[in-house]
């Protein structure tokens, strides 16, 4: 592999917005997440609407669908 192209790779903690704190590697550093496989529907077997941002009343709203 060529010198000095790669980034650098080291232990970082990824956190959820439900309290899991993940340790893993990455090249990014502390990362913070909405949703991991402790707190989403199709991991919990739980239904809830996630709604982030208004990411629905975008799409609606774009093609009109109102």
């Amino acid at each position: 592999m060529k010198e000095g192209i790669h980034p650098n790779y080291s232990q970082t903690t990824i956190r959820c917005a439900c309290g899991e704190v993940i340790e893993t590697g990455s090249t990014k550093k502390d990362l913070h997440v909405d949703i991991c496989s402790k707190c989403h529907p199709f991991f919990t077997g739980k239904q809830k609407l996630i709604d982030t941002g208004g990411r629905i009343d975008r799409f609606k709203k774009r093609f009109n669908l109102e």
